[in-house]
C-alpha cells in the first residue's frame, strides 16, 4: 500500500479533530505529542514508538518554521515545515500529523482534547500543557529519553565534521 499524505497530513488542529471524531465514537484512545522533528533520529523513533503504544491513535503536532527558529535559533529549521510534517506522518507508528503555528501546544490541545499527551523523558510532569490536558479529562505521560540523541547534537557533529 502506498503512503497517501492526504490521509495523514492535516492543515490544522480542527481538521485533526474532525478526522478523530469516528475514532472517538469507537472509544479509541487519542494520544498527542509535538516537536520540531528537524532531523529524525533514533531518539525520535523510540519516543514516538512509546507514545503510540500508550493509546490507539497517535497525533503529532509539528512546530512551524517560525516557531522552530524562535526555539532553536536563526539557523533552524534545517528542513521546512512541509517536509518535516510529511516525514513524521509517513512513520509507521504515527496516524496523522499537522503543523501548528503557536509557540506552544496548548491551543491545539484545547481543540483536539487528547486522552493522553506525551512528552519525552527530557521533560518532567510539570509542563505548561498539564492544565489544558487535565481540564479536558486527559493526562500527561512522560516516556523514556535516550541520552545523547538530539538534532542539536547532530547539527554540531555535522558542523565539526565539516
Amino acid at each position: 500500500m502506498k503512503f497517501d499524505p492526504s490521509k495523514a497530513v492535516f492543515r490544522s488542529a480542527q481538521d485533526v479533530k474532525d478526522y478523530l471524531a469516528p475514532f472517538r465514537a469507537m472509544n479509541k484512545t487519542v494520544v498527542t505529542t509535538n516537536g520540531c522533528f528537524d532531523i529524525i533520529h533514533s531518539g525520535h523513533i523510540q519516543y514516538l514508538t512509546e507514545a503510540a503504544q500508550i493509546g490507539d491513535i497517535l497525533v503529532v503536532g509539528v512546530n512551524s518554521d517560525a516557531t522552530v527558529g524562535k526555539l532553536k535559533g536563526p539557523e533552524r529549521p534545517l528542513q521546512n515545515e512541509n517536509d518535516r510534517v510529511l516525514t513524521i506522518a509517513s512513520l509507521k507508528m504515527v496516524d496523522c500529523a499537522f503543523i501548528f503555528p503557536e509557540d506552544d501546544p496548548r491551543a491545539f490541545l484545547e481543540i483536539i482534547k487528547p486522552d493522553i499527551h506525551v512528552k519525552g523523558g527530557d521533560y518532567n510532569s510539570d509542563i505548561i500543557e498539564r492544565e489544558t490536558v487535565e481540564k479536558n479529562g486527559g493526562r500527561i505521560e512522560i516516556v523514556s529519553f535516550i541520552k545523547g540523541y538530539s538534532t542539536t547534537n547532530l547539527v554540531k557533529r555535522i558542523k565539526t565534521a565539516g
